[in-house]
């Protein structure tokens, strides 16, 4: 992928416990509990978006923690991306909630 074709993804972007200034970009009804880049990348998988994850990146805010990123395929964009790929992982992290029983 040439540099224009690609958009990069940080799993900040999803994470219900951001705010919008330290990077969330998507409505809290669709953000999600601390996404990882690999469920991301399942994700895009799913909605046949061309990608690329790079583990080892650093979200400029937080230089410290390595969050990772994904390199995505821009055919439309950024923002759409965002929002199918966020309604996406609910329903992924949504499969992989264990359901609770109740004790009787």
């Amino acid at each position: 992928m040439k540099k224009l074709d690609k958009a990069i993804i940080w799993p900040i972007y999803f994470d219900i416990n951001k705010s919008r200034a330290e990077g969330r970009r998507v409505p809290k009804s669709i953000a999600v509990q601390s996404p990882k880049i690999l469920e991301i990348k399942e994700a895009a998988d799913k909605l046949c978006l061309q990608n690329e994850a790079k583990l080892e990146a650093h979200f400029p805010k937080t230089p410290w923690a390595k969050s990772g990123m994904l390199l995505v395929e821009k055919k439309e964009p950024k923002e759409k991306i965002i929002q199918k790929l966020a309604k996406q992982l609910v329903k992924i992290k949504s499969q992989a909630q264990p359901t609770s029983f109740k004790k009787y």
